[in-house]
């Protein structure tokens, strides 16, 4: 009885908080303009779905983190955080609420190994902020670790289970986004001049204000995209349905866009990054080891055999064969001679050894995490004035900000998750295990295409954490799968 009458009062409570909410909405819907009645009504769905459930702010988070550069430069209005950081504290806000009203007291945190490696670097970096020239560009990059570190911790609580594959989904569906972004640039509509190919096309950036960051967002991307296609197409040959057929076709088309976006991001680092990329995951596709050494040999020598026969694109021989006889023929740029054909390579190699030369100076601990641009007119070189905002090298970068500590601990993050990376792959799930194959593969990419650029730019460290997200969730499901099967 009691229950009941708690019910109706509830009930005659509740109904005059449903009056206000709908007179409200009615209200903003009769006085804004049909821009700002679609933008409410997105909104509202968006928070209602993000209550249910959390994943749906991690999707929003995946799909505007990328757009930090557009929104910066395209919007009439300005906002208080960039669009990646306002979606992670949304992604938080909604994680904690769904653990208060689960009636957890603390927000419920799952232990991986990837946790160790982010934790060491976070603080031999946090180190560095006792002799950074600038607090507020230290604050600025130590912050996009902690933020991956916070990424990863969420998606462990969010998506366990199979819900790991929506993040996974939402990741490739914003590769393909930014692809069609890319192609539609690429083919006259950005119409910038100074990005024209062979006066014709131009190169593709996305939402990202450059083609470099561009490509490495596709490039990072691609080896997933790749291997998600083949275990969805595997999954089809064996059982086929309409929904795993579906399933493949979007992941196949997803792959192609993607790799198509690295080719016309026009970026050497991209294209250097994507061959070794796919040459890694050659060799770590085959479960035995002398079948992957066979896998990756033959991929090797078919690239080889394209290059010798000139059956290659010349454009893009030209390009990357440039690569290694601009950045290889100067020792000392001081004294080049400085022509429109050599100004770009000549420029990004001033900034190496402006680097080199904070490096000098302050080898253990650097001039602080993410200093580079403040440090830089006291170790530039004599012609070079301007700075680029980092060396277009993050080895080099690292190493003049943070020292050899710094160096060596960002040397030992990534030898730590490549080996955890390596015993994910004999997850049994055949998913499981090519997703592991493919992050293999991304972070071959990585580690390539930042001898010529820094990927931790415009949000791309917010897709790199949730990367490590789904690579902690794949580790710990294979190593219960390993306990498990020897009890």
């Amino acid at each position: 009885m009691s229950r009941a009458i708690r019910s109706i009062d509830t009930g005659i409570l509740s109904r005059p908080l449903w009056i206000i909410l709908a007179a409200t909405i009615g209200l903003l819907i009769a006085t804004q303009p049909e821009s700002g009645i679609i933008f409410i009504l997105v909104t509202a769905a968006f928070l209602l779905f993000a209550a249910i459930n959390p994943l749906a702010a991690v999707a929003a988070l995946v799909i505007l983190a990328p757009m930090r550069t557009l929104i910066a430069t395209e919007a009439s209005f300005q906002l208080p955080l960039d669009i990646g950081q306002i979606a992670l504290l949304a992604v938080v806000a909604f994680w904690l609420i769904q653990q208060i009203v689960n009636k957890q007291a603390l927000p419920r945190l799952i232990w991986s190994p990837v946790y160790i490696p982010l934790l060491v670097f976070i603080t031999i970096t946090g180190l560095t902020a006792f002799n950074a020239l600038s607090m507020g560009l230290w604050i600025s990059e130590w912050l996009k670790w902690v933020q991956m570190l916070i990424i990863v911790a969420v998606a462990l609580s969010l998506a366990r289970d199979g819900r790991w594959k929506w993040l996974l989904f939402m990741l490739i569906l914003s590769g393909v986004a930014n692809a069609f972004v890319g192609l539609y640039e690429f083919l006259g509509g950005s119409g910038a001049l100074h990005l024209l190919i062979n006066n014709r096309f131009f190169r593709a950036f996305g939402t990202f204000g450059q083609p470099n960051p561009f490509g490495g967002f596709m490039g990072l991307l691609a080896p997933i995209a790749l291997m998600s296609a083949l275990a969805y197409i595997l999954q089809f040959w064996r059982k086929p349905s309409w929904q795993a057929f579906g399933i493949a076709a979007f992941y196949i088309f997803a792959t192609a866009f993607i790799i198509l976006g690295v080719v016309i991001s026009w970026s050497r680092g991209s294209w250097l990054g994507f061959a070794a990329s796919m040459i890694v995951v050659a060799f770590a596709l085959p479960r035995k080891l002398w079948h992957g050494l066979t896998l990756m040999a033959c991929l090797g020598g078919l690239i080889g055999a394209l290059w010798v026969a000139g059956l290659l694109p010349a454009s893009i021989v030209a390009r990357i064969s440039s690569s290694t006889e601009e950045f290889f023929t100067f020792d000392d740029v001081r004294g080049v001679d400085i022509t429109p054909e050599n100004y770009a390579v000549v420029e990004r190699l001033s900034h190496w050894q402006a680097a080199l030369n904070m490096a000098r100076a302050n080898p253990w601990l650097g001039v602080g995490f993410g200093n580079y641009e403040a440090a830089y007119p006291a170790y530039r070189l004599i012609n070079w004035h301007e700075h680029l905002g980092h060396a277009h090298n993050y080895y080099l970068n690292i190493l003049a900000e943070i020292g050899l500590i710094g160096l060596l601990g960002y040397g030992k993050v990534w030898v730590v998750i490549i080996g955890l990376n390596w015993r994910t792959r004999q997850h049994p799930d055949t998913l499981c295990r090519l997703v592991a194959v493919g992050l293999l593969g991304t972070w071959t990419y990585l580690s390539v295409h930042s001898v010529f650029d820094n990927l931790y730019v415009n949000n791309l460290f917010l897709q790199i954490g949730l990367m490590l997200g789904i690579l902690a969730i794949l580790y710990n499901q294979a190593n219960n799968h390993v306990q498990l099967r020897t009890l």
